[in-house]
């Protein structure tokens, strides 16, 4: 009797989970994509496009070994189990192996899962399903969209401004970046002042400040002005009234992947693509002893549902471990468009599975990460935090000063996930009204208004997302593209475009202002969001992106100005052309402008550093240089003169008060791979040694 086969995608995936089936099943992997859009064919696209847009896929170099032994592996079987990711892209993997390894696209062997544990899979294989081929599409038709203006638009900015690369997402990140640093350049800042007061009651220390005159909002703009106000304040001021309220602060929901990569990146200093290459591991499974298992749900989701079963699980340990009062309701999610709600958000597992408990398991960034997910999710279920909030309101001379504080009356959520999301009281005594309170001390200060800030990393995403630009699988890569690309640089832990990524974006928005642009990236988004649900189709959706894009394409071709390389003032020693600078991938270097008739490429003269001292062979003088094993002092006239000097000095011995028996040389203490030892001073013509 054949086995099953069961196929995902990671190979410490298929370990973890081949422990949870019995011996009737093989769980192997495809070790991700085995195959993508070949780039031959009219402009090495690798799709037909006036044949309805027809991709021409072939078997990754690096996979053709895999897909060997997979086939090997499918004839060998009863029946095989396609169990990739559960997401878009995972289901056109399924795809792609069940086309390349022969099998029945319409057979009911498609396994989805979100979580690596035992009961997870064991259910996801006791209902599989077919192959969702509306999910395929929306996936094949982006993956398509994205090898067109990949291409297409690389090879056009190549030719006219050197630029690497520009893409259907990856260009408008890079354009948000471009936008931002326009306003920053554009600001103007802006005077103002602030007057503040501080005071002290029953030991109680607090500050108020300057917001209202004679009922009215004031802004003080200059010195002037401030001082006039100033000087018509005592030092006695009134309570003029007290508000208490009780605020509620309330629990964020789950994380899902965008708000990971942002929470991981502020709170942790974790990059997106580092927090992802962790979150994979703790998805895949993680030895703890007594089992491999996955400990989080799957990480690419928009999703913040969390399971019945979870939820099931996590109310009654909070209410066991915190008390009644900390149990909250469940959050619903707000967003309806461009979620994949079959999903669920990125929570642990089992809320069993304490950081603490797992701590001596885990590297250290993988407990960081995995304490983080299971303090948002468990306190995603808690009572929200309650706050008791006082506002006083002081006046002098008409002048209205403000002070605030809040006390955590109730910490609810804060429990959890407090270390994440502080809370510290801001007391005031108590006061009433009428009463009279001595300032200790009342100060001006001059402030200007500073201009919007860069996007780090966090902020970019959180963008992106709010704009509906891009998927969560894909916003660690497109930050990546464009900080390879050299399109920005990070100051500040912020993006800065560079002169390179202000002249890309700048052609981009001249030429292709109506497809790279916000708006049409997010409304292509919602195009592959209809075509999941099989409410659009892959010909249409290209069809009208390529009657758009062709136009404009056209169009820059011939009227986008051609950057011609800088001349040097030089001429090429070989063909008599002119050199200029041209930009390589280590860097800029000086070649003939006659590329490719003319190969030359000068070569830069080191910098020279003498050491001030003369060749003792030759009498040239000595130089600095650098070797395999670091810097070394040679001859200058080299290779006439090849002398080194040898920085290495034999120690003098160090000479005791004993004598050689065999010689009557005095003995001395010399260093050996051993440590010391004494031997004679007449080596090697006496070799005694000395015990």
């Amino acid at each position: 009797m054949g086995k099953n086969l069961v196929i995902v995608e990671s190979p410490s995936k298929s370990k973890t989970i081949e422990k949870y089936l019995g011996s009737d099943y093989v769980v192997t992997s495809s070790k991700g994509h085995i195959r993508d859009l070949a780039t031959t064919g009219k402009g090495g696209l690798g799709i037909d496009i006036e044949d309805n847009f027809k991709p021409n896929y072939v078997i990754n170099k690096d996979k053709k070994d895999v897909v060997k032994d997979l086939k090997k592996c499918v004839k060998e079987a009863d029946y095989v189990y396609l169990a990739t990711d559960p997401d878009r892209e995972g289901e056109a993997i399924s795809w792609h192996l069940a086309d390349e390894l022969g099998l029945d696209t319409n057979l009911t062997n498609r396994v989805v899962f979100n979580e690596v544990t035992h009961d997870a899979v064991v259910a996801a294989l006791n209902n599989p399903r077919q192959i969702d081929q509306n999910l395929v599409k929306s996936q094949e038709t982006r993956r398509v969209l994205d090898r067109i203006i990949g291409f297409k638009l690389s090879k056009l900015l190549q030719k006219k401004i050197k630029s690497k690369s520009a893409g259907r997402v990856q260009s408008v990140a890079l354009r948000l970046i471009c936008e931002r640093e326009k306003e920053i350049e554009d600001f103007i800042p802006e005077e103002y002042w602030r007057v503040k007061a501080s005071f002290e009651k029953d030991d109680i220390a607090f500050e108020a400040e300057l917001a209202k005159y004679q009922n009215k909002k004031i802004e003080l703009k200059n010195a002037e002005d401030t001082q006039r106000v100033f000087e018509s304040l005592d030092k006695q001021f009134i309570v003029s009234d007290v508000k208490k309220t009780q605020k509620k602060r309330s629990s964020k929901p789950p994380f899902i992947t965008s708000t990971l990569q942002q929470e991981a990146s502020s709170k942790l200093n974790f990059k997106a693509k580092r927090t992802m290459m962790i979150a994979q591991k703790l998805y895949e499974g993680i030895d703890i002893g007594e089992e491999t298992v996955g400990l989080i749900t799957y990480m690419r989701t928009d999703s913040i549902r969390l399971s019945d079963a979870f939820i099931g699980e996590a109310k009654p340990y909070i209410e066991e471990k915190y008390g009644k009062d900390y149990v909250g309701s469940v959050k619903v999610s707000k967003k309806t468009e461009n979620v994949q709600d079959a999903h669920e958000g990125i929570r642990p597992t089992s809320v069993m599975r304490t950081p603490e408990s797992l701590k001596e398991y885990l590297k250290p960034e993988e407990y960081k990460l995995y304490a983080l997910i299971y303090a948002r999710a468990v306190a995603s279920l808690m009572a929200p935090a309650k706050l008791n909030s006082t506002t006083l309101s002081l006046d002098n001379n008409g002048y209205e000063f403000k002070a605030s504080g809040s006390v955590i009356q109730f910490d609810g959520y804060l429990r959890v996930y407090g270390a994440y999301e502080k809370q510290s009281d801001e007391i005031l005594p108590v006061v009433t009204v009428e009463e009279k309170l001595l300032s200790k001390d009342i100060q001006k200060s001059q402030h200007f208004t500073k201009p919007p800030a860069r996007y780090t990393e966090a902020k970019l995403i959180k963008e992106l997302e709010e704009l509906g630009i891009g998927r969560p699988s894909t916003y660690a890569s497109i930050i990546d593209t464009i900080v390879t690309r050299r399109y920005v640089d990070t100051v500040d832990k912020a993006f800065k475009p560079t002169d390179s990524g202000l002249l890309t974006n700048e052609k981009l928005v001249q030429f292709f202002e109506s497809i790279i642009n916000v708006e049409y990236t997010a409304q292509m988004e919602k195009e592959l969001d209809e075509i999941a649900e099989g409410e659009d189709d892959y010909v249409h959706a290209l069809t009208t992106f390529e009657d758009k894009f062709e136009p404009l394409l056209e169009n820059a071709y011939e009227n986008m100005e051609q950057i011609q390389p800088e001349k040097t003032g030089e001429t090429c020693p070989e063909c008599g052309g002119d050199l200029v600078i041209r930009k390589g991938k280590y860097g800029d270097f000086v070649a003939c402008s006659n590329y490719p008739t003319c190969k030359y490429v000068k070569k830069e003269p080191e910098d020279i550093q003498y050491t001030g001292e003369d060749c003792p062979k030759c009498g040239s003088k000595m130089i600095y240089k650098k070797g395999r094993f670091g810097q070394f002092e040679a001859c200058s006239n080299y290779p006439e003169c090849k002398y080194i000097k040898n920085e290495k000095k034999k120690a003098e011995p160090q000479v005791t008060d004993e004598v050689c028996p065999n010689c009557g040389s005095p003995v001395v203490i010399k260093r050996g791979r051993f440590g010391e030892f004494k031997a004679c001073s007449a080596y090697p013509k006496c070799k005694t040694i000395i015990k």
